[in-house]
């Protein structure tokens, strides 16, 4: 599924209704008519429920009366409180207040705290729930004082809360809330999902997310212009091919994996186990001399190759070079980073190693610190480099804070994409997948217990192992995919106490998941 700007559903918008000829009222009547199912469905139906729809003076606000109506057909009592001035309605949601009117609907003009007095008191006493159509997508910045104030006295109602679109006060192309945001428990997107809806705060004020085309031509919604896109179980199980029977660990990836220094030999444990883990044929480590007595005894189905050191436990220098560079030539795809360390040595040693490899290289963690004040050199790297730094480590490649990164991050991602001219895997509460071309991928997995130590090393290796295993360019997609299901499965028996051994141990069962849905669909089908 596709994932729209604003810009871009308002252009769809128009498209269906001036190239294709759906009138805006069309479009509205089905945007309204699926706000109010998903309010029954949510509420457990609505008959002789209380229902507060709050509308605005914009599209969204059309859709709320539409949505106002139906709620009505099907026995709800319905009360319609506005915000804005009447006056400024759009010539679409003016028809259908009008509409809502002469159905003896009771619509109040919220003006001045007395009128918030009554809402508050109303939404205590009487509403069974909430549907949220005050703002649109369209909005930017902090809601102005009026509208802040009535956000707040919802939040502070405690009623469940269905919003359209968006939660109001959430910043659709963004995710961010300058100023106070409707807290949704369900939010219905139009046409398409939003960026807004996957980054925090907006994921968590979106609550749970449906999306319905409310009608729009599917050729709109699939359009190869739109470069946002889901990575959902649709699109996985196109990433994983069956096994074909001749199979053998060399077909199945070589993979040389360049991690751990001394007091981070679990990331480099991790990540050398997540490879074969994800299905890769061989996995060898390449470690530090001095602690390769350690790794050996701590890895079993994992190769182990000294590497000769500068400093105990610290990689750098002409001979780790030549070592791993000989190592290169019989490898498929290499993972330098996991537990590395960021003595300056070890980062020439990035760089160096890097600049003379021709294969699928993964950068995590001190690999990506190498490059920190050298990011231009990404750019000329014989294959585009596969980079999973999260928000700290993207941010400090940029040189920029944290937060100036989350204002703007896939923007500011899709830049350091092309100009780097290398495929970034940024970690965050939603991870993304941005291509040098500009295409950017979102992931439907994943939850708060994978934030622990590790699971960046884990995710680094899984996609490192699929390399060999999908097609060319799909291992970060797949890899994110298959993370973020493992890390589900995690979660569902450890919570928030999982650790990342949780995550690795549970790829192979993730996996299977996913082959077993693909094996479905195969089945052959009885003949009538």
């Amino acid at each position: 599924m596709k994932i729209s700007l604003v810009d871009e559903m308002r252009a769809i918008d128009k498209k269906a209704t001036e190239e294709f000829g759906i009138p805006e009222l069309l479009l509205m009547e089905n945007a309204g008519h699926q706000a109010a199912e998903a309010t029954e469905n949510f509420l457990g139906g609505v008959h002789g429920k209380t229902i507060c729809v709050l509308a605005g003076t914009g599209n969204n606000g059309g859709d709320a009366f539409v949505a106002a109506r139906h709620l009505s057909n099907h026995g709800a009592k319905v009360k319609v409180f506005m915000a804005g001035n009447p006056a400024h309605l759009t010539r679409s949601a003016a028809v259908n207040r009008d509409i809502v009117g002469r159905m003896g609907i009771e619509v109040k003009l919220l003006e001045g705290e007395r009128s918030l007095d009554k809402l508050r008191v109303f939404l205590k006493r009487f509403a069974d729930g909430i549907l949220d159509g005050i703002l649109g997508t369209g909005v930017k910045g902090a809601p102005r004082k009026d509208i802040a104030d009535l956000i707040r006295v919802v939040n502070e109602s405690g009623k469940p809360v269905v919003s359209i679109d968006v939660p109001s006060g959430i910043e659709a192309d963004t995710g961010e809330a300058p100023g106070e945001a409707v807290r949704a428990d369900l939010t219905i997107s139009l046409g398409l999902p939003k960026i807004g809806h996957f980054f925090c705060p907006g994921a968590e004020c979106t609550g749970k997310l449906l999306v319905d085309d409310i009608g729009i031509p599917s050729q709109l919604l699939e359009a190869e212009e739109l470069k946002q896109e889901l990575i959902d179980d649709a699109l996985a199980e196109t990433l994983f091919s069956p096994r074909p029977m001749d199979v053998h660990k060399g077909s199945c990836g070589r993979v040389l994996v360049v991690a751990g220094s001394r007091g981070m030999t679990g990331a480099a444990a991790l990540a050398s186990r997540a490879v074969l883990r994800s299905g890769a044929g061989i996995s060898t480590l390449a470690v530090a001399e001095s602690l390769h007595d350690i790794m050996e005894g701590k890895l079993t189905e994992v190769m182990t190759q000294p590497i000769p050191e500068v400093a105990s436990g610290v990689l750098g220098g002409d001979r780790a070079m030549g070592s791993l560079l000989q190592l290169v030539e019989s490898h498929d795809v290499v993972l330098l980073g996991p537990g590395l360390g960021r003595r300056d040595e070890t980062g020439n040693l990035v760089r160096h190693l890097l600049a003379n490899i021709n294969k699928p290289v993964i950068l995590d963690a001190d690999a990506i610190y190498a490059y920190r004040k050298h990011p231009e050199l990404l750019a000329e790297c014989k294959k585009p480099p596969i980079l999973t730094p999260h928000l700290g480590e993207m941010a400090a490649l940029l040189d920029i804070s944290v937060p100036e990164l989350r204002s703007s991050l896939l923007p500011m991602v899709r830049e350091a994409a092309r100009e780097y001219q290398s495929v970034f895997v940024v970690k965050s509460e939603c991870t993304i997948v941005v291509y040098p071309d500009g295409e950017a991928f979102f992931t439907t997995k994943g939850n708060p217990g994978m934030a622990t130590a590790g699971c960046g090393d884990v995710l680094a290796g899984t996609i490192a192992g699929l390399v060999c295993q999908t097609e060319e360019g799909l291992a970060p997609l797949a890899g994110v995919y298959l993370h973020g299901l493992a890390g589900d499965l995690a979660y569902e028996e450890k919570g928030e106490g999982l650790i990342a051994s949780d995550v690795l141990e549970k790829l192979p069962e993730a996996r299977r998941g996913i082959r077993s849905l693909g094996m479905q669909k195969q089945e052959p089908q009885e003949s009538p």
